[in-house]
């Protein structure tokens, strides 16, 4: 296995373990990782860049924080020179992976999955170079497959083996069905790795048996192995749950620069090294002494919080928007001032209300009795003033200016 190390010289050994440092960096499992050390001393020997495959499902093209961790990864191999090969699963999509689904998914139509695709690309564009990428539809090769074709593909899988998935199990244990389609997605998965002879192919953890089956099927068809390289999933802004739209605890990359700084400002502390390490372009030196002086108290969490949010922003909208995000939230939220620009909301009910009806009416609440707990808690303020009494009756006039929580201010146009 090591005989492309063993031809290296001492430069090209110093630059193997350097790229090696790199791509081990917040991986949860590199399988194996001794085969990813001989493909890039391949490289090095042939001058060959590897091929780097990230399969795409477009079904959900809004890209968050959570989504950039494999594109980050991505990105890394970029930079080295390598070759990006990314799948559009135009025919697989079609299909719908079962990974992680208690029932079978909705089978996509050819024009949402073309929507859905130009979605990503211009999204993954502000992580990784997209005019360097390879840009495959599987359907190119998966719709000439004929039927004899699919059986023997077929063939070279054992129905004991395709049960071994976690939500295959899961969904025979509590009686649910699978239909025999659904089988089929990890093969055309494994098959996409035959045809572009992919050295390592990326994924989050819950890929775990559709990558490995891209190795099975290589060695099936007589092609070198590739590389599952897992990237764990990120949890969100709750600390729990994975982050996910649906849950509200995202950092989406589309989002203004204030909102991204603020919202990093609620990660929680224990996340903080996960998320330097998995979803920010800081070498790894720097990942590792910013880990180190938080260990060592050197480090405030909330200093590395704010250096977090602002890497965070410099990355999606530069430098300058950067240093106006961190400004911004030093002036509202440590000093307690009251920002320059807010959303306006125009106020067409009465001159005369009680505050809970104004908040609810509004929509900063989407009940009175959590109005009424925000306003106990001291969370709530009129031009700069704390709410005390959730009984008062307000006069709304031109100009109001209503704070919830920390980050949230509201102007009030009165129509």
């Amino acid at each position: 296995m090591n005989s492309n190390m063993d031809q290296l010289n001492e430069a090209q050994r110093t630059e193997v373990k350097r790229q090696m440092e790199i791509y081990q960096q917040g991986v949860q499992e590199i399988i194996p990782s001794e085969e990813l050390e001989n493909k890039i001393a391949k490289s090095l020997l042939e001058k060959k860049p590897l091929k780097i495959k990230l399969g795409l499902d477009p079904s959900a093209p809004d890209v968050h924080l959570g989504h950039t961790v494999v594109l980050n990864k991505m990105r890394q191999f970029q930079e080295n020179g390598h070759i990006i090969q990314l799948i559009i699963g135009d025919f697989t999509g079609k299909i719908g992976d079962p990974t992680g689904k208690s029932v079978a998914r909705k089978q996509l139509t050819d024009e949402e999955v073309k929507h859905n695709a130009k979605t990503y690309f211009e999204q993954f564009a502000k992580v990784i170079d997209m005019e360097k990428v390879e840009l495959h539809y599987n359907s190119k090769w998966l719709s000439k497959l004929n039927f004899e074709d699919v059986i023997q593909l077929a063939g070279k899988i054992t129905v004991a083996r395709l049960l071994e998935r976690d939500d295959f199990e899961e969904r025979i244990a509590f009686g649910k069905p699978i239909s025999l389609h659904e089988f089929f997605y990890p093969l055309m998965q494994g098959y996409d790795s035959v045809m572009l002879e992919c050295d390592i192919e990326l994924g989050g953890t819950d890929q775990h048996f559709n990558i490995l089956m891209g190795r099975h099927f290589q060695e099936k068809f007589g092609k070198e192995k590739q590389v599952a390289l897992l990237m764990p999933l990120l949890e969100g802004l709750d600390g729990v749950e994975k982050m996910s739209k649906s849950k509200k605890n995202y950092i989406g990359i589309d989002e203004s620069p204030q909102e991204m700084y603020g919202k990093a400002m609620s990660i929680p502390d224990e996340l903080m090294a996960k998320y330097f390490e998995l979803i920010t372009d800081l070498q790894p030196s720097e990942i590792q002494s910013i880990k180190e002086q938080l260990e060592n108290g050197i480090l405030h969490p909330r200093d590395a919080k704010m250096l977090l949010g602002k890497t965070i922003v410099r990355m999606y909208h530069g430098a300058e928007e950067a240093e106006k995000a961190e400004q911004h939230f030093i002036s509202v939220f440590q000093k307690g001032a009251i920002p320059d620009e807010m959303p306006e909301l125009n106020w067409q009910g009465e001159r005369e209300i009680s505050i809970i009806d104004f908040l609810v009416q509004l929509d900063l609440f989407q009940s009175k009795s959590e109005a009424r707990r925000m306003i106990s808690n001291r969370g709530v303020k009129l031009n700069g003033n704390t709410v005390e009494d959730p009984n008062i009756q307000l006069t709304v006039t031109e100009d109001l200016i209503v704070q919830v929580g920390k980050r949230k201010f509201v102007k009030i146009k009165k129509s």
